[in-house]
């Protein structure tokens, strides 16, 4: 008995390293894709952006000076080189502390900018701190530490992705292209309500989400009326199938993934087989006529 347990210890020790070889695989994948995916936010948000401004809000973009213009287009830059720093700080593990974060607030040294003349400027705020996931390195021989881990990467993610568009709208809206009418608490809603399908491409527009919703009359409280509003949403699966790359580099995640799930079965396995041979030895050695 004492050699069959031996002989469990060993294929765990030996499903350990496996594993331990595939999780540095996949942080290496997840760092290949953050890259590529802080990439092709940047350039998405600038086409949500442009056709926002183009074709949603036409009229209110023209009203903008050539000055508030340049500057909201700047402070739209900045907000996807922000998120794309952001993605880039989940995935290096040695430079998290203990409580998660990185050391920094994530505003990059930004300030409220005055928006003396209704528009923005580049220091106007763009990005609040947002929670990075654990260390890789606590202990990646358990595949359920992994699991843990990689699900909590892909919750941040879609958290950066979301703070992006909710930045961006106020950017939009303090700039005077979005309704100043326009209630947050709806859109955040309809936001997250769109969230929930994030892995499936919607019609119409990439990154941007269309609602109709009911505004009330400032002046007879009784009556409202119908507004169709358009607004930044950025969304997983829209920014993965526009860009081939992102495409190819989600699919080697998701094989890697597939390896985990497989080692990550057999290590549970080995651990009831030792758990059944040790309870065995055990009642033996207790066992007595």
């Amino acid at each position: 008995m004492a050699r069959a347990i031996e002989r469990i210890e060993r294929d765990i020790a030996a499903l350990k390293e496996a594993i331990r070889a595939i999780a540095t695989e996949l942080q290496s994948a997840y760092a290949s894709y953050l890259n590529t995916l802080g990439l092709a936010v940047r350039k998405q948000l600038i086409l949500a952006s442009y056709h926002l401004c183009t074709q949603g809000y036409p009229e209110s973009f023209l009203h903008l000076s050539l000055n508030q213009r340049q500057q909201l287009q700047q402070a739209i830059r900045k907000l996807g080189q922000l998120a794309s720093e952001q993605l880039l700080t989940c995935i290096k593990s040695e430079e998290v502390g203990e409580d998660g974060t990185d050391g920094t607030d994530g505003t990059d040294g930004t300030d409220e900018g005055d928006g003396q003349d209704g528009g923005v400027t580049s220091s106007s705020p763009v990005m609040l701190d947002t929670s990075t996931p654990e260390p890789l390195t606590l202990d990646t021989s358990n595949p359920i530490e992994l699991a843990k881990w990689q699900h909590n990467l892909e919750e941040v993610t879609q958290e950066i992705l979301k703070k992006l568009s909710h930045d961006a709208n106020l950017l939009l809206q303090k700039a005077g292209v979005l309704p100043k009418k326009l209630p947050e608490p709806i859109l955040a809603a309809a936001a997250a309500a769109a969230s929930e399908a994030s892995a499936e491409v919607m019609p119409g527009p990439p990154n941007l989400l269309n609602l109709v919703i009911e505004i009330e009359n400032e002046q007879q409280s009784e009556d409202s009326e119908l507004a169709q509003i358009m607004a930044i949403n950025l969304r997983l699966g829209e920014i993965e199938f526009a860009d081939v790359t992102l495409s190819s580099e989600r699919r080697q995640i998701r094989s890697i993934l597939v390896q985990i799930n497989k080692l990550g079965r057999e290590y549970q396995k080995k651990h009831r087989e030792r758990a059944i041979a040790e309870a065995e030895a055990a009642w033996r050695a207790s066992w007595f006529e």
